[in-house]
C-alpha cells in the first residue's frame, strides 16, 4: 500500500470543531501520568498540548509527594495525585468519563512507573506510549505482550532501536513492520513522520521544503507532541487519525512560532493554527 500524504487542511482538523451545545464532557478528559518531583516538565507540557488541541477536561497524575510542585505550574489543568499501578487502574475502573492516556513523558522507569504502565495497558482506553513508557517495554515482555491495538508508540530513532532492534529505522517498511510487530499504530518522529497502522496503513507527514520546521528540534517538543495526540485521542478519533493531525499540528505551530521557539511555545501557537483552519 502506497503511503497516504499527511497535509493540515480543514478537513484533517475538522473532528476538533466544537458546537455550542455541547459541554466539556462531550470533548473527552485526557489523564497524563506524570513522575516524581524535579520530572514534571515534560508531562506539563503534554497536558497543556492536550487541554489545547481541544480535550473538555485534562488532569495530570503525579505521585503525592509532586502534587504542590506541579499544583504550583498549573491552572486549567487538573492535578490528582496517584501513588501507584493500583490507585490508576482503581481510578480508571470507578471513573468511565476518561477516554485517553498519555504516558510516559517524564515519567521514569522505577517500580512504580512499571506497574503504572501495566495498568495503564489494561485499562480499555486509548493511549500514547512515548519516552520512559516506551524504554519499559522495551525491556519487559509482558508489558510488550499487553499493548492494547488502541495505543499510539511515538518513538524517535533511538527508542525504536531499542524496540525493534532487528528493524532498519528506514521510513514506511520500518514503521508498517513495526506496527504489525507490536499490534498498534506507530509514528516514528522525524522531519518525514512515518505512522503506521497495525492493519498495514501507512502515511507520511513531510516537514520538509517549505514546510519545515526546524525548530522543533528543541527539548519537550516531543512531549507536546505526545499531548496533541493524547487530546485527539480524547476527543474519539481513531489511532491512525489521532496521530496525524497531532504531528500535522505540531509542525505548524512550529513554523508559526518560528526561531526561538521553545517547547512551552507549541501549545500557545494552535489557537491561531486553528483559527486558520477555520475552527
Amino acid at each position: 500500500m502506497s503511503p497516504r500524504e499527511i497535509v493540515l487542511d480543514a478537513a484533517l482538523a475538522a473532528p476538533l470543531a466544537k458546537t455550542a451545545a455541547q459541554h466539556k464532557y462531550d470533548h473527552g478528559h485526557c489523564v497524563v501520568l506524570s513522575g516524581g518531583v524535579g520530572r514534571g516538565g515534560a508531562a506539563r507540557l503534554a497536558a497543556r498540548a492536550a487541554l489545547r488541541v481541544g480535550a473538555g477536561l485534562v488532569t495530570l497524575a503525579p505521585p503525592p509527594a509532586a502534587l504542590i510542585e506541579n499544583a504550583a505550574q498549573l491552572t486549567a489543568v487538573m492535578l490528582r495525585k496517584v501513588a501507584d499501578g493500583p490507585a490508576l487502574a482503581g481510578w480508571l475502573a470507578a471513573d468511565g468519563r476518561i477516554t485517553a492516556l498519555v504516558v510516559g513523558p517524564g515519567l521514569g522507569t522505577g517500580a512504580r512507573e512499571t506497574d503504572l504502565v501495566a495498568a495503564a495497558l489494561t485499562a480499555g482506553r486509548p493511549l500514547v506510549l512515548d519516552a520512559d513508557a516506551l524504554t519499559l517495554i522495551a525491556g519487559d515482555d509482558a508489558l510488550r505482550g499487553a499493548v492494547p491495538e488502541t495505543a499510539v508508540l511515538t518513538p524517535h530513532g533511538g527508542e525504536f532501536r531499542r524496540l525493534w532492534p532487528d528493524i532498519a529505522v528506514e521510513g514506511a517498511d520500518a514503521a508498517a513492520r513495526a506496527a504489525a510487530e507490536i499490534g498498534a499504530t506507530v509514528l516514528l518522529k522525524g522531519a518525514e513522520t512515518w505512522i503506521a497502522s497495525p492493519g498495514g496503513e501507512v502515511a507520511v507527514h513531510r516537514a520538509t521544503g517549505d514546510r519545515a520546521a526546524p525548530w522543533l528540534a528543541t527539548a519537550g517538543a516531543g512531549d507536546v507532541l505526545s499531548g496533541l495526540i493524547g487530546g485527539a485521542l480524547s476527543r474519539g478519533m481513531a489511532p491512525m487519525a489521532a496521530a496525524a493531525l497531532g504531528t500535522a499540528l505540531h509542525a505548524a505551530c512550529g513554523r508559526a512560532a518560528g526561531p526561538g521557539l521553545i517547547a512551552e511555545d507549541l501549545p500557545d501557537a494552535l489557537p491561531a493554527v486553528l483559527r486558520d483552519l477555520g475552527l
